[in-house]
This record gives structure tokens, C-alpha cells and sequence, in this order.
């Protein structure tokens, strides 16, 4: 990557996932991530998406970053048969 002229970061953790970032000539950031170990970190697989889940450094925050959030409308599509 550096003989290209990009000087990635170090990995950084991000609880669920490892990444490095860089810019390209034209200014854009890029994430480079793994998909280990993954959101089923802290929660069962067949409960993933019913709560809002935070990485450690965030949880003091949640309070605050909950009273920003939008609500989100799920809804369910008909398939029609036939």
C-alpha cells in the first residue's frame, strides 16, 4: 500500500470488527475491515438487531446517542403467491 502512496493506520479495534483506514490521492477515506469477530460478539445470533448494541468506549454515552436517534418503521412486504 505505501508503495502506492497510502499510509494506512495502525488496526484499530472497533469491538466488532478490526479496520485500517486510508485516504486516496483524492482526498476520500477508506475502510478496510475484517468481518471477525462480528456482531454476534455480545449477543445471541437469533437476537441480533432487537436492541441497540454499543461498543465499551460508547456505553457512557448512551443516553445521549439514544435520545438522537430517529425512529426506524419496520415494515413487512406481502409476497404475493403465485
Amino acid at each position: 500500500m505505501q508503495s502506492h502512496g497510502h499510509h494506512p493506520t495502525p488496526v484499530q479495534d472497533r469491538q466488532y470488527f478490526n479496520a485500517i483506514y486510508f485516504r486516496e490521492r483524492g482526498g476520500i477515506l477508506f475502510e478496510i475491515a475484517t468481518d471477525p469477530p462480528g456482531f454476534a460478539r455480545d449477543e445471541a445470533p437469533d437476537a441480533l438487531g432487537e436492541k441497540l448494541m454499543l461498543p465499551s468506549w460508547y456505553e457512557p454515552h448512551r443516553a445521549v446517542i439514544e435520545e438522537n436517534l430517529s425512529p426506524i418503521q419496520i415494515r413487512e412486504i406481502e409476497v404475493k403467491q403465485g
